[in-house]
């Protein structure tokens, strides 16, 4: 049992105990009433927008306009969208350069590579065959107590295994377990995404950024 554990200890470094852990936005955690959230992103600097719902801000060197989501009454995106278009070069530079950003930074795990090629015609992709430029990031879920990140997994295993079972597992109930983890893993960061896409105003191009919080939206409960 110990050797499983500790092999589930090195799998969850990435991992965490609860669901507490959720998307962050400027450090900022997606969550709560709208009120406050504005509150805490005008503290960051953004202001008001005399014309629209919208904050204005600077955000990672640009000029922005972020709006807040909420579903239930809590909040659970947060939308951030350039507050200047370009055309289609330049928002393959912008989009290929934020696939960069995003894959080099360690608070991220990348699915694959998004990068556009500098032979695409975007213009022609978009206006033509109505293609989609989008990027999908998650945020690593919060390194907490390691204890009780292996509490926490022993009573999942516990109420599929005894405790004969795990103290001498057979190489395929290993498999399952390191199955589990894995799951477990990818579970806590799917809740966690922040994605981009390309979109488009009379010809030109601005990138909107997604920071969702996956336990506050909806999952027609409301059917």
């Amino acid at each position: 049992m110990k050797n499983v554990l500790a092999t589930l200890l090195l799998i969850f470094s990435v991992s965490l105990y609860a669901q507490k852990d959720v998307t962050q936005f400027l450090g900022i955690p997606v969550d709560g009433s709208k009120s406050e959230m504005i509150k805490k992103l005008k503290a960051k600097g953004f202001r008001d927008d005399p014309t629209s719902e919208a904050l204005l801000g600077e955000f990672n060197g640009g000029n922005v306009n972020v709006f807040v989501t909420t579903n239930n009454n809590k909040v659970c995106r947060i939308v951030v969208c350039d507050a200047h278009t370009v055309n289609g070069t330049d928002i393959r530079i912008r989009f290929n350069r934020l696939c960069e950003q995003f894959s080099n930074n360690a608070k991220y795990l990348s699915v694959k590579d998004c990068t556009i090629p500098d032979e695409e015609d975007i213009d022609y992709e978009i206006m033509v065959n109505k293609k989609r430029y989008e990027a999908v990031f998650y945020q690593k879920p919060v390194i907490t107590d390691s204890i009780a990140i292996a509490n926490n997994f022993r009573s999942i295993l516990s109420s599929k295994y005894t405790d004969e079972q795990l103290a001498n597992p057979t190489e395929d109930l290993q498999k399952d377990i390191v199955k589990l983890s894995t799951d477990y893993v990818i579970e806590q960061c799917v809740k966690k995404p922040v994605w981009f896409t390309v979109s488009d105003y009379c010809g030109e191009y601005y990138i909107t950024i997604f920071y969702d919080n996956e336990y506050n939206r909806a999952n027609g409960e409301d059917l």
